[in-house]
């Protein structure tokens, strides 16, 4: 699709990090994604797939969690879904999307996973943008 046009010159997005979504009622959803396509939820109410074959603790991992239908959490985006990217550089990343004019969010989270933050994609999605530790794998267990 073309060359990298940041300023390093190489991907900055190293992979899916999550799906999220909106549902009428998040927890039957999630129970029947377990009694019908087998996938373990999780007491948080999603799933993480392990990239590697084996899931060993420290590998990455993809999310998937159904959040109640009235979150504010992908706001302002009025859509019903956000996609979180792995990202290297995050704090790099959202400065050079900010001076391109990419609608950057001034919030950023620092917890156990790593570090995240928000931009606004041009048809108004909200995109998450997770740098993760190099533990988050072992933390989230």
């Amino acid at each position: 699709m073309g060359e990298p046009t940041n300023s390093a010159d190489r991907p900055r997005v190293t992979g899916i990090g999550g799906v999220f979504f909106k549902a009428r009622d998040p927890e039957k959803l999630a129970a029947w994604y377990r009694d019908h396509l087998g996938i373990s939820i999780e007491g948080w109410g999603g799933a993480r797939f392990p990239l590697g074959a084996d899931g060993a603790a420290g590998e990455p991992f993809t999310v998937w969690s159904p959040f109640p239908e009235d979150t504010d959490y992908f706001a302002p985006s009025t859509q019903p879904f956000m996609i979180n990217f792995r990202v290297r550089d995050l704090h790099d990343l959202l400065d050079e999307l900010e001076e391109k004019g990419v609608t950057v969010d001034d919030d950023r989270e620092e917890s156990e996973l790593g570090t995240f933050g928000w931009v606004m994609d041009p048809e108004g999605n909200k995109i998450e943008l997770w740098e993760p530790r190099r533990d988050a794998a072992k933390s989230s267990e």
